[in-house]
């Protein structure tokens, strides 16, 4: 093979990315793992200063390695993991090129494989593996003009509270991100207006054990796809200040304002939509739920686990939840920032393959892709609800690299009968009875 002949390409050098890596290496494939920036370069620049995992140490990491300067039951902040990521790299000696942009990947006509243009120069391979993840381009909605007098970024471009002009802010989205950006923002001085949309709510952790461990023991980072009505339901949880338990009417007695889903912009005037009380009832209810879940776990099980009646107590009801905001003039509020923390769209424009619905969605099943030879890794469901996290990326890339080397075995198979049907060829003897008569005069 030339130095740009493998079988297998992987795009992106995030956990994704590196994940693959490791289960085609252990499995003998030839690959390489092309990355524009660096090793798990969104860990670094595309979160705030302040974040941290959102799932403690002994859980959110690859089977191969532990962190090395975290203890087990803590949140590991973005740099260290992104020096795990670094570190898991080379303990496993993965051929991961950085600096390398892939601009383009197209099927060979009339021959095996793809053809990928970067960079870097051209690489020829039979298998591309899309391992861009779920976070590719920020999504902004369209609702607030780029001319107002408000100062508007992503939850992806936040970095702290020195960043942001003087003035009060407007954060959209209540997810982890948004949550934990809107009480940074509030402690800093500023007030803080959050909007509330359709979120799960789990305890950060319950009787003992964080709420990654009840997700595992109860089943529910297997479910193979959202409840109906759910597919974008966020979920808020938080690993920040040691970790703790996201409750919209605590963030509230911080000075938060709640409100409704951001609607309508008209005239330097946001409207929210009335459904602050349903949102935060719903998120109430998913929380409950997991408490009896659990509940029930430990009764089934006999487990002598604590005690913890203080887990199904709250705060009263604040003012903005009793009385929810229809509308916010930013300028009457000294709004001078909105922080979208909106979520992520696919890019996939570099991918020029028969492999997307109309709407550019990936078609696949487990990360298989419609189109034979690309697969897609760090979707979130790609198989379960763990897709998108951590641990569950590297589960998900060991069953691509294994369906990957199944490929290779019918390849092979066929290359064997093709060499087999040719070493076996012989002349076949003439039978007498048809054999040529004998010239005469012979003997």
């Amino acid at each position: 093979m030339t130095a740009h002949e493998v079988e297998v390409v992987v795009v992106g050098a995030g956990q994704a990315g590196v994940a693959m890596s490791e289960h085609l290496a252990a499995r003998g494939v030839s690959h390489v793992v092309l990355e524009k920036e660096r090793i798990a370069q969104q860990w670094r620049t595309g979160r705030w200063d302040s974040l941290v995992a959102n799932g403690p140490a002994w859980h959110d990491r690859f089977p191969g390695l532990e962190f090395a300067d975290v203890a087990p039951d803590e949140f590991a902040t973005k740099d260290q993991v992104a020096e795990y990521f670094e570190a898991y790299v080379r303990k496993f000696d993965l051929p991961v090129r950085t600096g390398v942009t892939v601009d383009t990947v197209k099927r060979i006509a009339g021959g095996p494989g793809f053809h990928v243009e970067t960079s870097d120069g051209a690489y020829t391979a039979r298998y591309v593996v899309a391992a861009t993840g779920a976070f590719q381009r920020p999504v902004i909605p369209a609702l607030v003009p780029d001319a107002s007098a408000v100062t508007q970024l992503h939850s992806s471009g936040y970095k702290n509270p020195a960043q942001l002009p003087a003035g009060n802010v407007l954060v959209v989205g209540a997810g982890s991100s948004g949550v934990q950006i809107a009480s940074e923002l509030q402690g800093s001085g500023r007030q803080v207006f959050l909007s509330v949309g359709p979120h799960d709510r789990p305890p950060r952790a319950y009787r003992g054990q964080d709420f990654v461990w009840w997700l595992g023991v109860l089943g529910k980072w297997e479910m193979a796809a959202p409840p109906a009505g759910a597919e974008h339901v966020t979920i808020a949880v938080s690993g920040a200040r040691g970790g703790h338990t996201v409750d919209f009417r605590a963030l509230a007695a911080e000075g938060v304002v709640l409100a409704g889903r951001t609607k309508t912009f008209n005239d330097g005037t946001v409207t929210f939509a009335q459904d602050l009380v349903a949102n935060v009832a719903n998120g109430d209810a998913n929380y409950l739920s997991v408490l009896d879940e659990a509940d029930e776990f430990i009764a089934r099980n006999g487990l002598d686990f604590p005690e913890e009646p203080a887990a199904r107590q709250r705060p009263a009801d604040p003012e903005s939840l009793r009385n929810p905001l229809t509308q916010l003039n930013l300028a009457d509020a000294g709004i001078t920032t909105i922080i979208w923390a909106t979520g992520f769209a696919r890019d996939y424009e570099w991918l020029q393959v028969e492999a997307f619905d109309e709407a550019g969605r990936p078609l696949h099943q487990r990360g298989v892709s419609a189109e034979a030879g690309v697969y897609f890794l760090g979707l979130p469901w790609q198989s379960r609800r763990g897709s998108s996290f951590i641990w569950g990326v590297w589960h998900d890339a060991r069953y691509l690299a294994d369906h990957i080397l199944i490929q290779e075995s019918y390849f092979e198979h066929a290359a064997q009968s093709a060499r087999l049907d040719v070493d076996t060829a012989v002349i076949t003897p003439v039978p007498a009875s048809q054999s040529a008569p004998t010239p005469a005069g012979a003997l």
